[in-house]
């Protein structure tokens, strides 16, 4: 008679905490921000969890039909330090994050010129996917999203805002404003529960094609560096 051997129970331990067997059953969303010792709270990942589906399931939006992927998020969730821009482009559309292209090159640089990088930043969209060519996103597509990107600012609770280019700023402030007399200056705003110090800056998509504008953006960073040193961020 050949005998059986019996599971090792240490063994059997390790593989499950190994396989993080208690998630298999466990129907609250996953805290995804540990990873870069980005954990925050559970309320904040469950917020952010119901947003991102929220915006999944929008109905009747073709901008949905023509992405490949949602463009949600990039950086640390505990921040207090937001930057909002347009829309994805090709790059973010296929990496599913935002500014990831030749655009997210020239942002890192320009948070390295203040000392800031992705793991102290949180950076999003006014729209979740990719206009098709890269157009800019329609007023009614604008006016879709804008409760979304509201409450995901409400969700984070920055103490600094940073909107990047015309787009953004439209949206928040209104289509008769223009960036060039908007930009480098600081607007107390309230989105819900959170109240923030709103700037607005170029995008680094326009950069590119107006260098010679670098040096007011150069201005605006300056701006942000001392904002947040006197909020102690």
């Amino acid at each position: 008679m050949t005998k059986k051997n019996s599971p090792n129970p240490v063994k059997l331990i390790k593989y499950y905490n190994l396989i993080n067997y208690n998630l298999i059953y466990n129907n609250k969303a996953i805290n995804r921000y540990k990873k870069d010792n980005f954990e925050i709270s559970a309320d904040k990942a469950d917020n952010l969890f119901r947003l991102k589906k929220s915006i999944n399931e929008i109905k009747n939006c073709s901008l949905k039909n023509s992405a490949t992927n949602i463009v949600f998020s990039d950086g640390n969730p505990k921040s207090k330090i937001m930057l909002v821009g347009e829309a994805p482009g090709s790059n973010e559309d296929h990496e599913g994050l935002p500014f990831v292209g030749r655009a997210g090159a020239l942002l890192d640089k320009m948070l390295a010129s203040i000392n800031l990088d992705r793991k102290n930043v949180y950076i999003s969209n006014v729209i979740n996917y990719r206009p098709p060519d890269n157009r800019r996103p329609t007023d009614e597509e604008i006016n879709r999203y804008l409760p979304y990107i509201k409450k995901h600012i409400e969700i984070i609770d920055p103490k600094i805002l940073v909107l990047l280019g015309s787009t953004a700023m439209n949206a928040f402030m209104g289509n008769e404003v223009v960036i060039s007399k908007a930009r480098g200056k600081w607007i107390e705003k309230e989105f819900g529960s959170c109240k923030t110090s709103m700037i607005v800056t170029f995008h680094p998509a326009f950069l590119m094609r107006q260098p010679t504008q670098k040096k007011m953006a150069w201005i605006d960073l300056k701006m942000i560096r001392d904002k947040k040193a006197e909020l102690k961020i």
